[in-house]
């Protein structure tokens, strides 16, 4: 994948890592701008605006704002920028938590700066329109609370005439169902399919997701027109059109 000059923004208190793993990515083709923690990197978000970078990698662990506390008011300033959390610990404990707090994607230190490379690359593809004859707008419905309709090219979600607001991962989450209407999906399954892991950690990623979908699109899970929850996992009932 041609990275073409694609925007990150790396945060981390330790200046050699910031010196290495910048100077890598920039050589790997990326326009790196750098924070010494939460605090300038949010000033960086704010001050980028439309320009602001495609994806954010953070430490966990600095001093002051750390990166778990970076992604809370990130999220709670509608930026939603895919996010990779560098952890330090690599029990399963820290990486259920860094998805279950609406991280896209984490990495254990020590890592490999190629790896990191390949993490943020599989970001960006994620965070863009999926190329191919599949179609730009699918709707689901009807239903009592309004048609869902989905537009891929501009990553925009309607419930009936009113534009709504979802994190990166619950649109990719909702895509996935809309494309793939009526069929069962386990929770492993789509952490693989959505999330991108090949190893599925135990988390309640899925499932945090599915609840946000839910509270945004005013689904009510006791009786759900558009996601239910089955034996197994989770299905699309509603009708999917293309629109």
């Amino acid at each position: 994948m041609d990275t073409g000059g694609t925007r990150i923004l790396l945060v981390d208190d330790d200046p050699a890592i910031r010196d290495s793993v910048g100077s890598f990515l920039q050589r790997a083709g990326f326009a790196v701008s750098c924070a010494a923690d939460g605090l300038e990197a949010l000033a960086q978000l704010a001050a980028g605006q439309g320009s602001g970078p495609a994806v954010v990698v953070s430490d966990v662990m600095m001093p002051g704002l750390d990166g778990r506390e970076l992604l809370r008011r990130m999220r709670a300033a509608g930026i939603w920028t895919p996010v990779l959390l560098l952890t330090r610990v690599g029990q399963a404990a820290e990486r259920s938590a860094a998805l279950d707090e609406g991280a896209d994607d984490y990495l254990n230190k020590p890592f490999e700066p190629q790896e990191l490379a390949s993490r943020i690359r599989a970001l960006v593809r994620r965070s863009r329109p999926a190329p191919g004859p599949v179609a730009d707008v699918l709707v689901a419905g009807p239903r009592s609370t309004g048609e869902v309709r989905l537009e891929r090219e501009g990553r925009r979600v309607f419930l009936g005439p009113a534009e709504v607001s979802l994190t990166p991962r619950a649109f990719a989450l909702l895509d996935f169902f809309m494309m793939h209407p009526d069929e069962t999906h386990s929770r492993e399954t789509l952490l693989e399919r959505v999330w991108g892991f090949e190893s599925v950690v135990a988390s309640r990623a899925v499932d945090h997701r599915i609840a946000e979908l839910r509270r945004v699109l005013h689904e009510d899970a006791s009786d759900p027109t558009l996601i239910r929850t089955v034996p197994g996992g989770y299905r699309l009932i509603a009708a999917v059109r293309r629109g």
